[in-house]
């Protein structure tokens, strides 16, 4: 039993690494990367948000997303603006939101490719069966 779950460990670890390989490949061709599109993304879904929540949102620690951040702002990507408090905000500028659109496409192209074995039917499937997956190490 032990060795099963390895391998599927390293089976669903292999997909990952082969996907986003093929993202960053593509997305480094259009002038970003994954790590600055995902926290595009993360940006888009919740305007205003601050970098703890969008650290979480993009599996990153606040230090790097706070890194990212700094790094989306001097590219002209993304604003910081002072929120309640100490909160600061993020939102996207109108050349982080081409950058976004840029990246659902190619990111839209990569992942049929990547997933173009597989039925509709076994995409819900992964889906379903990924999402029933519960790790929780810290607890």
């Amino acid at each position: 039993m032990p060795d099963e779950v390895q391998v599927l460990g390293r089976a669903v670890k292999q997909a990952q690494y082969k996907q986003h390989r093929a993202l960053e490949s593509r997305l480094a061709a259009a002038g970003t990367t994954l790590a600055q599109w995902d926290a595009l993304r993360a940006i888009s879904r919740t305007p205003g948000a601050p970098a703890r929540a969008l650290a979480g949102a993009t599996f990153q620690s606040e230090q790097a997303f706070g890194t990212l951040a700094g790094r989306l702002t001097a590219l002209g990507l993304i604003e910081r603006r002072p929120g309640r408090g100490r909160r600061i905000e993020h939102y996207l500028t109108p050349a982080g939101e081409e950058t976004l659109a840029t990246g659902h496409r190619i990111a839209d192209q990569v992942l049929t490719t990547c997933y173009a074995a597989l039925s509709l039917a076994d995409r819900t499937t992964l889906i379903e069966l990924l999402g029933r997956i519960d790790i929780d190490l810290d607890a």
